[in-house]
């Protein structure tokens, strides 16, 4: 059962606020980027980012498979969200100059396809971490 069927019947548990637990990823993100810094590869911030989550106690997946349906049709497409944090927040991240709108555009194309309502976009590429973040909701 995926994560859009499990709240259509209502059997989803008890979580932490939305706004509460985007501010606990944004933390972990925050303490990751201040010790590295920077002009790394987005797989080490990945890595990293797995740590301090395990340090912090949030419950998370990674590299979570993501298919898509299709006119009726499973199509495994081999896309891969970066983080799905308490099961229901799907946090990508990148590591680039600038983020386009087809980075925006991917992560609220995952969201539509996975049914998650909450999204974090984190550009670790960036001197201050607060202007590489992101937040959307639908």
């Amino acid at each position: 059962m995926n994560h859009r069927e499990h709240r259509e019947h209502g059997e989803i548990n008890k979580r932490i606020p939305d706004n509460q637990l985007s501010g606990k990823v944004i933390g972990a993100a925050i303490e990751v980027h201040r010790a590295l810094g920077p002009g790394l590869l987005e797989s080490a911030y990945q890595a990293c980012l797995k740590h301090e989550f395990h340090l912090q106690q949030i419950a998370f997946e990674e590299e979570k498979p993501l298919s898509i349906d299709y006119k009726n049709h499973q199509v495994d497409c081999a896309y891969r969200l970066d983080f799905v944090i308490e099961d229901c927040l799907i946090l990508e991240l990148k590591a680039v100059e600038k983020v386009l709108p087809i980075h925006q555009a991917q992560i609220l194309t995952y969201m539509k396809l996975t049914g998650y309502r909450l999204g974090l976009l984190i550009n670790f590429n960036v001197l201050a971490l607060k202007n590489g973040i992101q937040r959307f909701a639908i």
